[in-house]
């Protein structure tokens, strides 16, 4: 309700909006509320609801040249439309646009504390988008739309589509969306990470044998890095025990440390709040264990030939 609240209360210049709401099999009266808003509302009749999917159907609805989407959990800036729609329409080599997402409740708990702060991401020219951007018609037409067998990793792998015809993809200077993370247990935390290490997974492998492997790279830095992560620990206090001494724990945790507080120091143009930013060091070191689960994961879903459903960290998990 919030969502389409925000979607009423856009500047749009004169800028006819037709709004478009696909349900994937929800129960909370969703579809009604959407109507309530004058959205037009299709309904998936699906066992494997996914966001691609989602957002496939939804842009091939609509009757425009440009296409915003957004998620059910965020909060639309008044003005991003226009000035997005501005940018996108100057240059005829622009396939997409986006621009600032934020946490509305970063205090809420630890977990949308440093989350909050992966979502800022440099501005200018960028490979890849998130959810929540205005894309261009034409660009999606000419990359056949979104995967619809993804179940995560859907806008990287479009974009990386996007950009072989030769369009650019822009994050500018501007509030896009508030977000609702809404995360609150540590299981939510890992969820969602195992959900970004099958991403890596699945996407990678689809591009391993051509010119632009792409996510290649950050498959392969995360298996190291999971499992280094993962087996450390254990050698230490295995080498405690052994030694009858915790010099070798004590060594692991300045280690764990001390590339916290680098990863930290890199990461301080993205916020002024040390004790956030180490977290956030933290995290992006320990995150590496879940998301190399992920990967696992998949390669074990492929050797038994099977489909994974959508991972989700939100609702009754």
């Amino acid at each position: 309700m919030r969502c389409f609240q925000s979607i009423q209360g856009i500047h749009t210049s004169g800028t006819k909006v037709e709004t478009i709401y696909v349900d994937s099999g929800s129960t909370d009266g969703s579809p009604e509320v959407a109507e309530s808003f004058g959205a037009k509302v299709i309904v998936l009749k699906t066992d494997r609801p996914t966001a691609a999917l989602g957002r496939d159907t939804g842009w091939r609805n609509a009757s425009s040249d440009f296409v915003l989407f957004l998620d059910g959990d965020t909060i639309l800036d008044p003005d991003f439309p226009s000035r997005a729609l501005k940018i996108i329409t100057a240059d005829p080599t622009l396939a997409a646009v986006w621009g600032h997402l934020r946490e509305i409740h970063p205090k809420a708990s630890i977990y949308n504390r440093i989350l909050d702060l992966d979502w800022i991401y440099p501005v200018g020219e960028v490979d890849l988008c998130g959810g929540n951007v205005l894309m261009r018609r034409r660009a999606l037409e000419l990359a056949g739309g979104y995967d619809v067998t993804l179940i995560a990793g859907e806008e990287p792998e479009l974009c990386c589509r996007i950009r072989s015809h030769g369009y650019r993809i822009a994050n500018i200077d501007a509030p896009m969306v508030g977000h609702d993370l809404a995360m609150t247990r540590f299981r939510q935390y890992w969820k969602r990470s195992i959900r970004t290490g099958y991403a890596y997974a699945e996407v990678s492998r689809r591009y391993r044998h051509t010119e632009n492997p792409f996510w290649s790279s950050e498959r392969i830095n995360n298996l190291k890095r999971g499992i280094f992560w993962a087996l450390s620990p254990i050698f230490a206090l295995i080498a405690s025990v052994l030694l009858q001494s915790v010099l070798p724990m004590i060594l692991w945790c300045a280690l764990f440390i001390g590339f916290s507080l680098r990863s930290s120091l890199s990461a301080r143009w993205k916020s002024r709040d040390a004790l956030a930013l180490f977290i956030y060091g933290m995290h992006s070191h320990f995150q590496q264990i879940p998301i190399c689960v992920g990967q696992l994961q998949y390669e074990r879903s492929q050797r038994q030939g099977k489909r994974k459903s959508l991972i989700e960290y939100k609702g009754n998990i």
